[in-house]
């Protein structure tokens, strides 16, 4: 099945798109559809993984809720119609 990242800021610059799909069927893992979203956009990997890891100021979501706080991390996994997304770090502008 085909799943779509949604992709942020500098990672879709990196990318080339704001949308990118991967082949990831349901009963994968986020993490299986985060290398092959690496896998197809090599320019990602070096922005996304330190060392084969998630950077720690990258945040990843699935249907809106973020997978390192409130699932399974990157072994949460992946059911039919998911929407991931990729997102750098955020920082707060002043008033």
């Amino acid at each position: 099945m085909a799943t779509e990242w949604k992709l942020f800021a500098d990672l879709a610059e990196r990318a080339g798109d704001k949308h990118v799909t991967v082949e990831a069927d349901a009963g994968d893992t986020v993490g299986d559809a985060l290398e092959q979203l690496v896998a197809d956009r090599p320019d990602l990997e070096g922005r996304v993984l330190e060392d084969g890891d998630l950077r720690s100021q990258i945040n990843v979501l699935r249907n809106g809720t973020n997978v390192l706080v409130e699932e399974e991390g990157l072994e949460t996994v992946l059911e039919e119609g998911d929407e991931l997304a990729l997102f750098p770090p955020v920082s707060g502008g002043s008033f």
